[in-house]
């Protein structure tokens, strides 16, 4: 693999009390209501919840496509929330790959893949970075050999490998997908998963999934959930854990809320340093 692929450290994403409130039929809707989390430079990250939890909008505000309500937001040594327009211009350019859901969403398709990266890449010309060449991004994604080829000739799979290789194009530091092997076969979204796990590994780049695939989900190393906007529980190498927030509040997964009711009393009781909490009637723990 040649030296150009080795990307600066992968950027860290951390957020503090993040809020994002829409407009929608006259309505203020809270998208987002005081997400706490830290992704780590160089891990990879599946964000998994319902529909309308605020996985994209969270998605989309580490891009720095949205402001944030209240709250901060941190990737790698810039504050999101305190960037002027043009900053944040500057930072999607430089420091974010994207892959929208659709792989027509992220390509020109009057060109090739080859023809896609280098377009990517002439817009990051200016930037004190060595880019890797066209041929070496798809070969990084398995692509390679299909490089010239027509767009209307290449597979689903290929379409998105051509999405991911356009976004990782200038070597970001923190690469973001929401749902990028949605409408995928299991052989295609298997490829693409190979090829974003190549990314983190050879590239060193920070990854973060959206999805509702629970095989996807399955492949990444940690997984948070976002329940009603805000961090709801945590999976690390197959294990479910919820979140203690920063306001001391705990999330309970949904098989546990049966037990634990909105508006149950509980008690929690510390014996030989286990804890353990208890339904005041008695009837859960």
């Amino acid at each position: 693999m040649s030296t150009t692929l080795n990307a600066p450290a992968g950027l860290t994403v951390s957020t503090t009390g993040l809020v994002h409130i829409y407009r929608a039929e006259g309505h203020d809707v809270a998208a987002l209501s005081g997400v706490d989390l830290t992704v780590g430079a160089g891990e990879m990250v599946g964000l998994l919840g319902p529909s309308g939890a605020g996985k994209s909008t969270l998605l989309t505000l580490f891009g720095g496509l949205l402001r944030p309500s209240a709250g901060r937001i941190r990737v790698g040594e810039r504050e999101l929330s305190t960037m002027s327009e043009e900053e944040l211009d500057e930072f999607r350019s430089a420091d974010v790959g994207l892959v929208l859901q659709g792989a027509a969403r992220n390509l020109l398709p009057y060109l090739s893949a080859r023809q896609n990266v280098e377009f990517a890449q002439a817009a990051a010309q200016s930037r004190r970075r060595e880019l890797p060449t066209a041929a070496e991004v798809l070969e990084l994604v398995g692509l390679y050999e299909r490089s010239n080829a027509p767009l209307g000739t290449l597979t689903p799979g290929q379409l998105q490998l051509a999405a991911v290789a356009v976004a990782v194009a200038t070597r970001p530091g923190l690469l973001l997908g929401d749902e990028p092997t949605s409408q995928l076969d299991h052989e295609a979204r298997d490829t693409v998963l190979d090829a974003l796990a190549q990314i983190n590994s050879e590239m060193g780049t920070t990854v973060v999934v959206v999805t509702h695939d629970p095989e996807v989900a399955a492949r990444m190393p940690r997984t948070v959930t976002i329940r009603d906007g805000r961090v709801g529980g945590e999976g690390r190498a197959g294990q479910e854990f919820a979140v203690v927030a920063a306001d001391g509040s705990l999330p309970l997964p949904p098989h546990a809320m049966e037990a634990f009711p909105p508006g149950a009393l509980v008690r929690v009781h510390e014996e030989g340093g286990v804890w353990t909490i208890h339904r005041e009637d008695g009837q859960g723990q």
